[in-house]
């Protein structure tokens, strides 16, 4: 067939109708065929539909896939790959969507595909405002997909021009892209300031940041929340003081898990001991190792160096836990001999307050073997140091070694 849907959103409008629902469903059904059969699928499909509405569709497709490590109910979602990017995973979004519990009719600001639309619909009506009438338009159809439609009143326009009139709390998620194009680091549009001076119309705001956020740039009085699923950082959350509850805070999902700022005395340095706990990247961002040391009654290997050490097999859900196979300084080719030795093949190289190129250092060590290990480059003593760790109890007859 002919007929050409140039338009971005004529290609919604027709992915959309039910025409568009029948194709998206054929091409879902040929998912998991041979590279040959969906080839031959695609030019039956264009035969009997549009052949700019069968492209939208097997890219839809493509998209769906892809964001089912964020959603639950991407086969039915409608995306773009820059939305899709951008979007929270909804594990993320659900636990940021529980803060604002009680606040009445949320204002979503840049709300793109809706991914934190959903999340925040689930507890009460929701404006959705986005300047992108694709995005707006996907927004309204994935809100529908989660059973929340109903609450979401859609505004297309440039947020700076939403009505907050009768809004009990404000969510934006600046665009860090412009198009294709990621923007500078640690800028956004609209950018942080104009969000952060929301409060002067509604005091409770959270504004979504990458996680790389300078702590500089959190206000006075606002709280700077980073947001980790399993060991994967995903994001910052900047909450303004009707919703912030303390001055950082590290989350780790699923959980959710929480570590907050704590006096204590100061932790001590020492030299590594018998189990290395290596924190969640929230935990280091949030700038609360010393806390989680303090939880483990363990010690730093340096002022600078972020690992903790304990000589008790303690747990938390802010580290990971590693026993300590063999400590030594770091001298390359000593380290090599003995991981080959030890039937190491494969090895986790992790890097803290050490220079080395990671990708080279393994390249050299040439090894061979079954077993797996964690070999941690860092400072112990003010010298170059290094350490063969592996999974607690799983090298019982290797441990107290040295190299």
């Amino acid at each position: 067939m002919t007929e050409r849907l140039d338009d971005p959103l004529a290609r919604l409008a027709a992915l959309r109708s039910a025409r568009g629902r029948e194709l998206l469903a054929q091409v879902a059904a040929g998912a998991g065929e041979s590279p040959l059969h969906r080839m031959r699928a695609a030019m039956w499909l264009r035969e009997r539909y549009p052949a700019d509405l069968v492209a939208a569709a097997y890219a839809q497709q493509e998209l769906r896939e892809a964001a089912a490590a964020k959603f639950t109910r991407a086969p039915d979602m409608l995306l773009t790959r820059g939305g899709l990017e951008q979007a929270s995973p909804e594990p993320v979004a659900r636990h940021r969507a529980r803060r604002f519990a009680g606040a009445g009719t949320v204002a979503d600001l840049c709300c793109g595909i809706g991914g934190d639309l959903i999340a925040l619909a689930g507890g009460g009506p929701v404006l959705a405002v986005d300047l992108d009438p694709v995005h707006l338009g996907m927004a309204e159809h994935n809100a529908a997909v989660y059973g929340v439609g109903d609450r979401v009143t859609t505004r297309l326009g440039d947020v700076r021009d939403a009505p907050l009139d009768g809004i009990g709390a404000v969510f934006a998620d600046p665009a860090r892209r412009d198009g294709g194009r990621r923007l500078p680091t640690g800028t956004s549009e609209p950018p942080l300031d104009w969000c952060v001076a929301l409060t002067g119309r509604v005091p409770a705001v959270a504004v979504k940041a990458a996680p790389g956020l300078d702590h500089a740039a959190v206000p006075p009085g606002w709280e700077l929340e980073l947001v980790a699923e399993g060991r994967d950082l995903k994001e910052a959350v900047l909450w303004s003081p009707a919703l912030a509850t303390a001055a950082r805070r590290a989350t780790v999902l699923p959980g959710p898990h929480t570590l907050l700022p704590a006096p204590g005395d100061p932790v001590p340095v020492a030299p590594p001991g018998r189990f290395l706990h290596d924190p969640n990247p929230a935990v280091t961002r949030a700038g609360l190792v010393e806390e989680l040391a303090r939880s483990l009654g363990g010690w730093k290997l340096g002022e600078r160096i972020g690992f903790v050490c304990t000589d008790a097999d303690v747990r938390s859900p802010f580290a990971r836990t590693l026993e300590v196979v063999e400590s030594a300084p770091w001298v390359e080719r000593e380290f090599a001999k003995r991981l080959r030795a030890l039937g190491v093949g494969a090895v986790d190289l992790r890097r803290r307050g050490l220079a080395g190129n990671v990708d080279e250092i393994h390249r050299r060590l040439k090894l061979q073997g079954t077993r797996r290990a964690t070999v941690v480059l860092t400072r112990a003593a003010d010298r170059p140091w290094g350490l063969i760790c592996a999974e607690p109890g799983t090298w019982a007859e290797a441990v107290g070694g040295a190299c």
